[in-house]
């Protein structure tokens, strides 16, 4: 691949918007530590939802969605489309809840919920397991995206490519703090979908692919086109349909897609006008990354199968990448060689974009967990506003530096998500029941959350050097939930509750709805406690019905758009309709209340 001269003018000139951002919010960021990690708390829900769009769109997600497509079809995006029933819960039941904790980060909220040193424990470890483990867990795959890019598209070496994208996100991450993420997060989502939508129609034109009719005609794509799993293929079916469906939405803790909320997506929660904002911000991000992006990426996934049929095609075309980086992720980057002049500069570009907006939202949430909980709650009390503000900057360098090194040795980005997902096995359920059921306190999630490591450990590195016979990747993973999730229960009933002074002290606050919480209620009441009335449309079961129109609505609208790719007109304007009507009531009955 070569760059043209217009094509570097393109880049540079991206390069350079970013940065002047973050130098013209800089000083505003720098005023305080709710300034620089929640923008004051005035974010619109357009701005709010975009970003997190933006967050979601990394430079490895379109790598990620052609590697599963080339592998399992398009039906193997199951493994990450069933985490759109994770988001729609946190729309029409958490979003309220979150909003109105009033907390800094979603860890503060350990000390909002349970009571002793087992909850400021758990809010310190959890700091630097997600803030600092987690984080460059996810930011390192980032990276390894990124790598490939570099590699395929420059012509860098993995430092020299990790040392030009990097330094310059860091800069303007540290310097204008969230409310700079989130203005960046804007621009860089218009370039990203731009590019993305632009390459894939030119490398779906090119001769070698045919067109829209060549492509879902030919031999290499004929049978990775179903929207489902082939339901006579037994194995394929459990492992990319039901056991997401069934069980990894809710068992599994996975960064963007928590269950009950959490991580970055609270963030942006927390940083919302109200309310109405944050469910709108987490309604729209929902439908945009389920609903509207998927296809271009899953397009290029297709057509590279023409193009590059076979791992060894792909390293016959960049004999000078190392070997481990030939993967089928490699394709969605290798694809991009065909691309004109200047419209190879935007799409690449368009991909630093997205690298760039998801670093910068992970080092900034990240940064928030090492400052708040970390520092200004165990080291530090009396800090200085802008003291916390110096250490979020510092802690924002150090954890880039952590996810360069740690990008270098791994191969793909799959590996890294299946990764993840082994690790929060069966935490899932503790993060939505400790909403709605006054028995689940700080040892829960302890236990939860070591068992699940250890567990995961054991299947990644150890149970075959033992002798046992390998198992498939859902197997693992329901045995990982159900050991986790037994723990746990018995963890939660033979440990005491968090404190009746903590348990109303919470109740009050947040006003959680269900039958979870009768026992404080009543408590309440027999103290002469005035107990606050649910708000008018807040049931639970409104809540659940919402859910269920959302997710239903959202579905439709991806396979509307499908089916309209592929042909079926009928079908694809009937399932648009229903996906409109569905949106048009949520609009007007849950997210306008």
């Amino acid at each position: 691949m070569s760059l043209s001269p217009l094509d570097w003018i393109i880049i540079v000139l991206f390069f350079v918007i970013s940065l002047s951002i973050g130098l013209v919010v800089s000083r505003r960021a720098g005023k305080s530590s709710s300034e620089y990690f929640l923008s004051g708390r005035s974010m619109p829900w357009w701005l709010l939802g975009v970003s997190m769009v933006a967050t979601t769109f990394a430079i490895d997600t379109p790598n990620l969605v052609t590697g599963i497509v080339r592998q399992d079809g398009v039906a193997g995006n199951w493994v990450w489309w069933a985490f759109l029933l994770t988001g729609m819960l946190t729309v029409f039941v958490y979003a309220r809840l979150w909003r109105r904790s009033k907390v800094s980060t979603d860890l503060e909220f350990y000390e909002l919920r349970y009571s002793g040193k087992s909850a400021a424990f758990l809010r310190g470890f959890r700091a630097v397991y997600l803030g600092v483990f987690f984080n460059v867990m996810i930011m390192a795959n980032v990276c390894l995206a990124g790598i490939k890019l570099g590699g395929v598209a420059l012509g860098l070496s993995p430092i020299e490519t990790l040392l030009v994208a990097s330094s310059i996100t860091v800069v303007y991450s540290s310097l204008g703090g969230l409310r700079g993420v989130l203005i960046t997060d804007f621009i860089q989502f218009g370039i990203a979908m731009l590019g993305s939508i632009w390459a894939t129609s030119l490398i779906v034109g090119m001769p070698e692919v045919g067109g829209l009719s060549g492509l879902l005609t030919h031999p290499n794509v004929v049978d990775k086109l179903n929207l489902f799993p082939d339901f006579s293929n037994s194995t394929m079916v459990v492992s990319v349909f039901i056991v997401p469906l069934a069980v990894q939405w809710w068992s599994v803790w996975y960064p963007g897609s928590e269950p009950g909320g959490g991580g970055y997506v609270a963030q942006r929660m927390l940083s919302a006008k109200n309310e109405r904002h944050a469910i709108g911000a987490t309604f729209f991000f929902n439908l945009a990354h389920y609903g509207l992006r998927p296809w271009p990426w899953i397009l290029m996934g297709l057509a590279s199968l023409i193009v590059y049929p076979n791992l060894e095609s792909l390293q016959a075309a960049f004999p000078a990448l190392d070997e481990n980086f030939i993967r089928d992720d490699l394709a969605y980057p290798a694809m991009l060689a065909f691309l004109p002049a200047g419209i190879l500069g935007l799409v690449v570009a368009s991909l630093v974009a997205a690298f760039m907006s998801t670093i910068s939202t992970h080092l900034n949430w990240g940064s928030s967990y090492v400052v708040n909980d970390v520092y200004k709650r165990f080291v530090k009390p009396e800090a200085s506003e802008k003291e916390l503000v110096r250490i979020g900057r510092l802690s924002t360098v150090v954890l880039m530096v952590l996810a360069g090194v740690v990008a270098l040795f791994l191969e793909s980005a799959m590996q890294s998500f299946n990764i993840l997902l082994s690790i929060g096995a069966g935490t899932g359920l503790i993060f939505i029941l400790r909403w709605f059921w006054w028995r689940v306190n700080a040892a829960t999630e302890i236990s939860g959350m070591v068992v699940s490591f250890f567990v995961a450990l054991f299947f990644e590195f150890g149970y075959e050097r033992l002798g046992f016979e390998p198992l498939a990747g859902y197997v693992q993973l329901i045995a990982s939930v159900s050991l986790t999730t037994v723990v746990w229960l018995l963890v939660t009933f033979l440990t005491p509750a968090s404190s009746d002074e903590v348990l109303e002290r919470f109740y009050l606050a947040i006003r959680p709805v269900g039958p979870g919480w009768e026992r404080v209620r009543r408590s309440l009441v027999e103290k002469g406690i005035a107990v606050p009335e649910t708000a008018e449309g807040e049931s639970l079961t409104r809540g659940i019905a919402g859910f269920l129109v959302g997710s239903f609505s959202v579905y439709f609208f991806l396979f509307g758009v499908g089916y309209l790719i592929y042909g079926n007109l009928l079908l694809g304007i009937a399932l648009l309709a229903l996906a409109t009507g569905g949106i048009a009531y949520i609009l007007k009955r849950v997210i306008a209340n």
